[in-house]
């Protein structure tokens, strides 16, 4: 009950047709619109992430008499928008008004990111364990410890809402906590997005000590598409070995080149290069795809220009919100995968409207 005493019932469907109007205005402002779709069984989560989120959630014995109000709230699908980002999340919740709630949480401290790190490294059989969560009961132990491990403490988390109630955990705020386990079910890296920390700082500490022992590039190829699809990550390329049939012998002389005289053609052909030279259009094109480099700052440059958040510019590129917040962190030049890199060049020569457009279009 509020300050102002009770309000009168509004049936559930007329406050959701309520809100999803509200909802539609805002998404034709140009607000990207998240929602949490409604939920059936008794679990909240399916996957390792999402259930060890709503297990430590619900660890929190402070919260316990409003939390199945947030299930409730959930499961009828009255979250009508959820974004997670670096240390905060923001939601819209249908109630008898639709209520803007934001929850504040401290990044994981440096100190226990290490721990996290040391206790883990070893202990994770391959890399497709680890994204999809099929993890061994020490790393699951490591990665769930109510104390030191990747979830916030209670003091680490800071609640608001915007409903009248007096209460500092409100069912909206629960249905938003319960929200953030469903989304992990969907992108579990978006866990250490919000704890302000690089998931593959962790992913590389196990793949050194899991496939040193390996010939090189085995286990590393065979799951790199599914680093990049489920955690963002972006691998340099290698480059291609010389084949052993080609490697000339240890102490042999090395190949004599022949010489040959150019032809008439090429004498030709380079008559006419001096004759007529590149126009200067032309070598300033070359000049330039030689010297454009790309670097944190030109990422959040470009993404400020097309006024998108990190999240509507990953979609753009089609990378994962970690790997936008990554490079915009880090100086120096970026060493992009392949394809990510033709994507840029495409998506840095199009125009603000252009972009938009695409955008939409994904």
């Amino acid at each position: 009950m509020s300050r102002y005493g009770w309000r009168p019932y509004v049936p559930v469907a007329q406050r959701r047709t309520r809100a999803l109007q509200k909802m539609e205005k805002l998404r034709k402002k140009g607000f990207e619109v998240k929602p949490i779709p409604c939920q059936s069984g008794r679990k909240m989560a399916r996957t390792f992430w999402g259930q060890a989120w709503c297990d430590h959630i619900e660890s929190f014995h402070d919260y316990e008499n409003r939390l199945p109000r947030g299930r409730t709230y959930l499961r009828n699908g009255s979250v009508c928008h959820l974004d997670i980002a670096p240390g905060k999340i923001t939601a819209k919740v249908c109630g008898s008004e639709l209520y803007s709630v934001t929850i504040a949480i401290k990044p994981l401290a440096v100190r226990r990111w290490q721990v996290v790190k040391k206790r883990c490294a070893g202990q994770i059989g391959s890399l497709l364990e680890l994204l999809q969560g099929r993890l061994s009961e020490k790393v699951m132990a490591v990665v769930t410890d109510p104390a030191n491990g990747l979830f916030p403490r209670v003091r680490e988390i800071e609640l608001q809402c915007s409903c009248p109630d007096w209460a500092e955990m409100c069912k909206h705020v629960a249905a938003v906590l319960y929200g953030v386990g469903v989304r992990l079910d969907e992108q579990p890296e978006l866990l250490f997005l919000l704890r302000g920390v690089d998931h593959q700082e962790l992913i590389d500490t196990d793949v050194t000590v899991a496939t040193g022992t390996q010939q090189a590039g085995s286990s590393r190829h065979l799951a790199e598409g599914d680093l990049a699809d489920l955690f963002g990550i972006e691998f340099t390329e290698e480059p291609v070995a010389t084949p052993p049939a080609l490697r000339r012998k240890k102490g042999a002389a090395p190949a004599r080149k022949s010489v040959r005289a150019p032809s008439r053609r090429a004498t030709e052909k380079s008559g006419r290069e001096k004759e007529n030279p590149p126009s200067a259009g032309t070598r300033q094109e070359t000049a330039t795809a030689a010297d454009d480099v790309i670097t944190g700052a030109a990422v959040a440059e470009l993404r400020a220009f097309f006024d998108m958040s990190q999240s509507e510019f990953a979609r753009l590129l089609g990378v994962s919100v970690p790997s936008v917040w990554n490079w915009e962190k880090k100086s120096g030049v970026l060493n992009l995968q392949a394809r990510t890199l033709r994507s840029w060049l495409a998506v840095k020569a199009l125009t603000k409207q252009q972009a938009r457009r695409k955008l939409s279009q994904r």
